[in-house]
């Protein structure tokens, strides 16, 4: 009687512990085995959850096989170690065709690269524009324009010949369709996109990425052919620094002597041949992608000489993934870009409504003999010796 007695007491303290298992213990034949959604739903009531399900093979032809098999339906057991490998660009990954950029399967860099192009480098490379406008104005307020300290003679010098008018005007205007299609890259998701159409924006870039690509070339072509034309006018010399010591005339009452280039314009000789020549190759790399790395050289010839690390920046990576040279390579084209542009905005001031007299050099050629000689006085000497100094009625010579 004892016996069952004992044996009723066990059974019926068991019916709940039995019917608990049964209500934790979601009915998975429809999903194969898999997680269900009374799985998920307990997981975030933080509800304990046997896991076995998850790594164990029922032996049901129906369900997927381990994670060592394949990825089916029933997943696999997590392994952080795999996929930190993953994204860090060390685990082994072999692949049959596509090369090392097939290889690579999570690359989280693109999240900084979207970060920094959408901040730092829209908001300050905007600033830098929009401030050196803002110091031309200014500057044109209070200084007003250059003008001729005498009347024109009426006699003209050639200033430049056919070729280098074409050759500058060529590089002038591939470089605005170029800056102005970056510019419109960059910033039309923000002021585009929002307050016109998503679709007039997407339209828009589609003509700016064809014309960026394609104009790329006359930029390259023009630059090379305006450095072999004017390089050798613009090696410094000792009167670029009475040039610099008197800021163009603009200290003092005198215009400074100058050759066929003064110190100002060797100055933007050079940035547009060196800054040029860098948004050039950065283009380059990335109108063939993964082709022409540049950047991992860079950091490893800067460790070789014993830069460690850049300012703001930071330490220099020791490994870059090739979706990371294309957007180091994205981010530098751009960071240099909004330099030269910011240059050459004030060029174009100085050539056109900064200065009386300086567009006729790169408009017809021509300019007045009392333009010359106030602010080329040095160029225009020689070319009095040399006879090449012609009144404006005869064929000029130089």
């Amino acid at each position: 009687m004892r016996i069952l007695l004992s044996v009723i007491t066990a059974l019926f303290l068991a019916l709940p512990a039995m019917a608990q298992d049964t209500a934790t213990a979601p009915d998975r034949s429809a999903t194969g085995g898999a997680t269900t959604l009374e799985d998920i739903m307990a997981r975030q009531r933080g509800e304990q959850i046997d896991q076995s399900y998850r790594r164990e093979n029922t032996g049901d032809p129906d369900s997927a096989a381990g994670m060592a098999s394949q990825l089916g339906t029933l997943g696999g057991a997590s392994d952080p170690e795999l996929w930190r490998a993953l994204r860090f660009g060390s685990a082994d990954i072999t692949v049959s065709s596509g090369g090392e950029v097939a290889s690579v399967l999570i690359q989280d860099g693109g999240m900084s690269w979207l970060q920094f192009r959408q901040g730092p480098l829209a908001k300050y490379g905007g600033y830098l524009l929009l401030g050196t406008i803002a110091l031309l104005l200014v500057f044109f307020v209070l200084r007003g324009r250059v003008k001729l300290d005498s009347e024109k003679t009426g006699r003209t010098v050639t200033r430049f010949k056919t070729f280098e008018r074409a050759s500058h005007w060529l590089l002038a205007g591939s470089f605005i369709l170029l800056g102005v299609t970056g510019l419109l890259t960059l910033f039309g998701r923000m002021f585009i996109a929002p307050y016109i159409s998503k679709e007039f924006n997407a339209t828009l870039l589609l003509a700016s990425k064809f014309i960026h690509n394609n104009v790329a070339w006359a930029f390259i072509v023009a630059l090379i052919a305006v450095f072999f034309l004017w390089v050798w006018h613009n090696i410094p010399n000792r009167t670029d620094i009475t040039w610099f010591a008197q800021a163009g005339g603009i200290i003092g009452s005198k215009h400074p002597p100058a050759k066929k280039f003064n110190g100002g314009q060797k100055i933007i000789f050079w940035s547009v041949i060196l800054l040029g020549s860098s948004i050039s190759l950065s283009g380059v790399s990335l109108l063939f992608p993964f082709e022409l790395p540049m950047f991992m050289k860079t950091f490893d010839l800067m460790r070789s000489v014993g830069i460690e690390s850049l300012p703001i920046y930071g330490p220099l990576p020791i490994g870059l993934a090739p979706h990371e040279e294309m957007q180091y390579a994205q981010a530098w084209h751009a960071i240099v870009a909004f330099v030269l542009m910011a240059i050459i905005i004030a060029h174009i001031y100085i050539g056109s409504i900064g200065m009386e007299g300086a567009y006729d050099a790169m408009g017809s050629g021509e300019v007045d003999e009392a333009w010359a000689r106030q602010h080329h006085s040095l160029w225009l000497e020689e070319l009095e010796a040399k006879g090449k100094a012609a009144p404006k009625d005869a064929t000029p010579a130089e």
